[in-house]
């Protein structure tokens, strides 16, 4: 059950002009600043209803037109000129300010916004899942096997879900709007060793207990602590060398 007082955006038809006229500027401003001598465009920005902190520009018969996440609605100038800066410059291919990415950077990963966030994708978004009943492998199995090896049984189980498709690019991630472990079908065949299904499961679920944090504007995907814990399992290196001929 979702328990938040947080409200999605609705915008009136005077909030639009608000937005537009604080907006257009800053835009029109960034332009100028990366294409001095070029003609201005005809620019259109609003915000938009994504399912997450999407920012989008689009360049049609000589007209740029951008879209914001609502998310972002109420964002300090400083951020809006930042993204505006980083959109026009991935545009027309030009060097982004590294002040202007580490602003935004740290604005998006900030607590308030990365909840907001995942609020949003649990509203808007959606997502098919599969049976944790493999073929082959049981991922409800598996995981309290390693809930109990490493984690003393304490670790409560989220929604585990063979992917829809056999992706190699993507072996396993953990969801955590949806509170969801997805591992590659890939992994639910007889030629795959079980160790090998263990230690992305065994991945994924130190995602769960090391959440992404912010150090700087930098977001730690992979503490020390998380490492260290991975380096516990077993089969660590057998596991990282199947892998890579996988």
């Amino acid at each position: 059950m979702l328990t938040t007082n947080y409200r999605l955006p609705s915008f009136s038809v005077l909030t639009y002009a608000k937005v537009r006229e604080q907006l257009l500027p800053i835009f029109q401003e960034s332009y100028r600043e990366l294409r001095p001598r070029a003609p201005m465009p005809e620019l259109a920005v609003e915000f938009f209803a994504f399912a997450n902190v999407n920012n989008t520009i689009r360049l049609r018969e000589g007209r740029l037109l951008v879209r914001l996440s609502d998310l972002l609605e109420g964002a300090p100038e400083a951020v809006l000129r930042a993204i505006a800066h980083i959109l026009l410059a991935k545009m027309y291919r030009k060097p982004i300010e590294a002040a202007h990415a580490t602003r935004y950077r740290r604005y998006v990963s900030s607590h308030e916004i990365a909840n907001k966030a995942n609020q949003v994708r649990q509203l808007r978004g959606w997502k098919k899942f599969q049976s944790p009943r493999g073929h082959i492998y049981h991922l409800d199995e598996i995981f309290e096997d390693l809930n109990r090896r490493f984690f003393y049984g304490l670790m409560a189980r989220p929604l585990l879900t063979w992917s829809q498709q056999r992706a190699r690019n993507a072996l396993g991630h953990y969801d955590p709007a949806h509170n969801t472990i997805v591992i590659s079908r890939i992994f639910d065949h007889p030629h795959i060793p079980r160790y090998a299904v263990e230690y992305i499961l065994y991945h994924e679920m130190l995602h769960l207990k090391h959440p992404v944090k912010l150090r700087g504007s930098r977001r730690c995907v992979h503490s020390a602590e998380f490492q260290a814990e991975e380096r516990l399992f077993p089969h660590l290196e057998e596991a990282k060398t199947f892998l890579k001929r996988l």
